[in-house]
C-alpha cells in the first residue's frame, strides 16, 4: 500500500521565498480552507524579487521540460469558482528542459510590477496576487507550487472633498437636515457631522447612524449584491424636539473597512453608505443613504 501511495508523491519540493521577506510588512489572507495566513506586503510598482529553490526526493531524478515562475493578479467570482480571470500575467523561465538530481536555487525579479488593484477577499469574490512555479513534464502531471502575497494602494489626500448635506422630510410630520463635514474619508478617518430638526410632529424613539457596504459582483442576469451592516451607532435616545441640533462623531478605525472599488476590470465593486435610521414609538422605520468613498491613506512611518 505504501508503495501506492509513494508512487503519487511528487519527487521534489517547491520553495518560493521572497528576498526581503523577513523585514518586509505582512497582511492577513484567508486561504481556501477558511484559515488565516501572513503573507508580504506589496504596493504597485515595487519589485519583487526572491529566489526559487527545487529538491529533488533522496535519490530521485527529476526530468523536465523546463521551469518558469509566473506572476498572476486574478479575480474569481464565487458563483464561477475555480474559474480565476488573470488581469496581470507575468512569466520569467527559469530553466531549459533537463534533469535534476540537487537541490538546485533560481533567483527571480520582477521590476516595477503594475498592480492597480487592491488584494481583496469579499462574500461573492476574491482578488489575488500569486507567484505560481511550474515544472512542465512529460507524460506525467506538471508540478505546481503557488505564493501568495498582498497588494494595498494608497491614496493622496484629495484635493476636493465636498461637505453632505441631506434632508429627510415626511409631509407635515417630520423635516429633518443633516450635515457631514466631507464625503471622502481615509481608513482611520472620523465621521463629523450634525442634524438638524426643523419640524417633530411624530413621536422619534431612537435614531441611528449605520456604515453599510454594498458589493455587487457580475453582470446582466449575472449580477449578485451583497449589503452588510458594519456598522450601528446611536445618534439618540428619546423625542427630540424643533430646533434641536445632535452632533454626530463616529471613528472608523475599529470596523475592518476596506477602500471603495468601483468597477474592477468590469468584475466587481465595493461601495459605502451612511444610512441614517429614525424609529418612532410605532416602530416605523424611515431611513436616508448616502454614498460616501473610502480611500487608503498612506500610513506614517
Amino acid at each position: 500500500m505504501n508503495y501506492i501511495i509513494g508512487a503519487f508523491k511528487p519527487p521534489c519540493t517547491i520553495s518560493i521565498t521572497f528576498a526581503d521577506g523577513k523585514t518586509r510588512k505582512k497582511a492577513s489572507v484567508k486561504k481556501d480552507n477558511g484559515q488565516t495566513a501572513m503573507v508580504p506586503l506589496f504596493e504597485s510598482k515595487e519589485n519583487i524579487v526572491g529566489e526559487v529553490i527545487i529538491e529533488p526526493m533522496h535519490g530521485k531524478k527529476v526530468e523536465h521540460n523546463g521551469v518558469k515562475i509566473e506572476l498572476l493578479g486574478q479575480i474569481e467570482l464565487y458563483f464561477d469558482r475555480g474559474n480565476f480571470y488573470d488581469f496581470t500575467s507575468l512569466v520569467r523561465e527559469l530553466d531549459i528542459p533537463g534533469d535534476l538530481y540537487e537541490r538546485k536555487t533560481y533567483p527571480f525579479e520582477f521590476s516595477t510590477v503594475e498592480m492597480p488593484y487592491e488584494s481583496y477577499n469579499g462574500i461573492n469574490v476574491r482578488l489575488r496576487y500569486i507567484l505560481k512555479v511550474t515544472i512542465n513534464r512529460n507524460y506525467v502531471s506538471n508540478i505546481v507550487e503557488y505564493q501568495e502575497f498582498c497588494v494595498r494602494n494608497y491614496t493622496p489626500l484629495p484635493t476636493i472633498n465636498n461637505s453632505i448635506k441631506m434632508e429627510v422630510g415626511i409631509e407635515d410630520c417630520l423635516h429633518i437636515e443633516f450635515e457631514y463635514s466631507k464625503s471622502k474619508y481615509h481608513l482611520k478617518d472620523v465621521i463629523i457631522g450634525k442634524i438638524y430638526f426643523l419640524l417633530v410632529r411624530i413621536k422619534i424613539k431612537n435614531m441611528e447612524l449605520e456604515i453599510r457596504r454594498r458589493e455587487s459582483t457580475g453582470s446582466g442576469p449575472n449580477t449578485y449584491v451583497e449589503t452588510e451592516t458594519l456598522a450601528k451607532f446611536e445618534l439618540m435616545d428619546g423625542a427630540p424636539v424643533r430646533g434641536e441640533s445632535i452632533p454626530t462623531r463616529l471613528f472608523l478605525s475599529p470596523y475592518e473597512l476596506t477602500p471603495t472599488y468601483r468597477n474592477i476590470n468590469n468584475k466587481f465593486s465595493v461601495k459605502y453608505y451612511l444610512n441614517l435610521v429614525l424609529v418612532d414609538e410605532e416602530d416605523r422605520r424611515y431611513f436616508k443613504q448616502q454614498e460616501v468613498t473610502i480611500y487608503r491613506l498612506q500610513e506614517e512611518s
